[in-house]
């Protein structure tokens, strides 16, 4: 049982390094979120349990949405290539999902930091 259920951990690996290397979106979001951290980490220091948690819970929002989305993309390139409305809303509303998590990751920021500046 043990290695059935670990036995599919290479492939949600291989499916993160795929995004990584090939992701133009997930690699810009992965930068953005080191350099958002190390920005935060600087001028919110010292951060409380709390805080860290909701600033890397939102950063982890944008990541699992943006792999969403490109996973999402890529498989309604394949199947419809050519363009189509109902393709392109569903693109829309996939990267949409994606701007709402990196709102609620500003929402974050923003609470946290008028607690410490105002």
């Amino acid at each position: 049982m043990f290695k059935k259920y670990f036995g599919r951990f290479p492939h949600a690996f291989r499916g993160l390094a795929y995004a990584v290397v090939t992701d133009f979106g997930y690699r810009t979001q992965v930068y953005l979120g080191v350099a958002v951290g190390i920005l935060v980490s600087i001028t919110f220091e010292p951060l409380e349990s709390w805080e860290f948690l909701f600033i890397a819970l939102s950063w982890a929002l944008i990541l699992i949405t943006e792999l969403q989305n490109s996973a999402l993309e890529a498989a309604l390139d394949k199947l419809h290539p050519e363009l189509h409305e109902s393709i392109r809303r569903s693109k829309d509303m996939a990267a949409g999902a994606v701007l709402i998590a990196g709102v609620f990751l500003l929402v974050c920021l923003v609470t946290i930091g008028y607690g410490r500046f105002f």
